[in-house]
């Protein structure tokens, strides 16, 4: 496919619509993405047509949605370079990934050991860490970050010690944009014997990881921000750590054998998949990454990175108007304030004008306590918004500051 923008555009029912009798202008993709009609279809002609259990029957419509959804996890697989497709483990999205590393780690960690998580963390790779640290004794550190919103890396390397089990960072600050150094992060904890976990919930939409090149032991993402449904994501889970790591939840299809006097488990990716999954969005997944790949990540990259590079440009030409998060590698997310507003009353204003942004502390209090302010606006962009969109932003920004100055 060409990067053919009005193509794009009309392959998302939503965008058509309007607000406050306004055309949407969607600026809040980094909360989730919005859906084209081909994942659409993909989930109608699941219940429409082989809505089934997996893994269990024999009958027909049952070893269709199997097919269709273990068709699925090699997609995902190969997108990511995983080695093997049991190292994918679906998962209800990138929270839920994070958590079961985080309760089945309860296993290898001990008191006096040491987890690292960076300064600008979402909070759900924060909190199940502390929760894992209250229930072990380990001891969590931080990496800090600069002013720009770049962790500081010789920071980081003087916390990595023979203490330390686990390092948490995620690929993409979902506050800033930053993407940081990972490659080098999962090296440096690597040689010291460290595990390491990337959320990646806030890279797939713009970056294609290559999990081997990378070499890290776990990778979470969730589907609803690379164009795919709600309530599924994925857990790459390294084979070595999916062998030596006890369940995380006891029911259906994680078993080999059950009697009263003992169980034994399945192997990967079944071990750590109880129950009956979110089988029509494992299969839109699928669809979602086949979509975004025919766009291509490298047409996407450059599309969006001219997006940021423009509203950047157009937004500091209003006076009093700070952006939070400028180091040099980013995503196409602009963070700002204007000096004496508060961010809410302008998110407001310009929903009014049917321009969608997110204000607040986008669940990283940690971040807004290092700049010491309330929260922010944030723009996040997509390859399916415009330059024009982005003029809209402009306008609606400037027209809230008169209002509220």
């Amino acid at each position: 496919m060409s990067f053919n923008i009005q193509k794009i555009r009309s392959d998302f029912p939503i965008l058509s619509r309007r607000v406050n009798g306004y055309p949407l202008v969607y600026l809040d993709n980094a909360a989730t993405s919005q859906k084209p009609q081909q994942v659409i279809d993909c989930i109608v002609d699941y219940y429409s047509n082989y809505n089934a259990n997996i893994h269990r029957g024999v009958h027909t419509l049952s070893q269709e949605a199997t097919d269709a959804y273990e068709s699925a996890r090699q997609k995902i697989q190969k997108h990511f370079n995983a080695k093997e497709p049991y190292e994918i483990l679906f998962t209800p999205g990138t929270t839920h990934g994070i958590n079961l590393v985080a309760q089945v780690f309860s296993t290898v960690l001990k008191k006096g050991d040491e987890i690292i998580v960076s300064a600008m963390e979402h909070h759900s790779n924060i909190v199940p860490w502390q929760m894992l640290c209250e229930r072990t004794g380990a001891i969590l550190k931080v990496i800090p970050m600069s002013e720009e919103g770049v962790l500081i890396f010789s920071e980081y390397e003087k916390l990595l010690s023979e203490k330390t089990k686990m390092v948490f960072v995620n690929h993409v600050s979902n506050a800033l944009g930053t993407i940081n150094p990972i490659a080098k992060i999962i090296d440096h904890a690597h040689k010291v014997g460290a595990a390491v976990l990337v959320d990646g919930a806030q890279s797939c939409s713009h970056i294609k990881p290559d999990l081997q090149e990378l070499d890290v032991d776990f990778y979470v993402t969730s589907a609803h921000k690379m164009c795919g449904p709600t309530g599924i994501g994925i857990l790459y889970m390294k084979e070595e750590w999916g062998n030596k790591l006890p369940p995380y939840q006891g029911g259906g299809d994680m078993i080999d054998q059950v009697t009263f006097e003992k169980t034994t488990y399945a192997g990967l990716p079944f071990k750590f998949e109880a129950g009956t999954p979110n089988i029509s969005g494992g299969i839109a997944f699928g669809a979602a990454i086949d979509y975004l790949n025919e766009i291509g990540f490298e047409a996407i990259k450059e599309y969006e990175d001219n997006l940021l590079d423009y509203a950047t440009q157009e937004l500091l030409k209003i006076e009093g108007l700070k952006i939070y998060g400028t180091g040099p590698d980013k995503t196409s997310v602009v963070s700002f304030n204007i000096e004496g507003i508060h961010p809410y009353d302008i998110g407001s204003i310009v929903d009014k004008l049917g321009i969608a942004v997110r204000t607040g502390h986008h669940c990283t209090q940690p971040i807004m306590d290092f700049y010491n302010i309330p929260g922010t606006v944030r723009a996040s962009f997509a390859f399916y918004n415009t330059m024009e969109e982005v003029d809209s932003l402009v306008s609606a920004v400037k027209k809230a500051k008169m209002m509220l100055s």
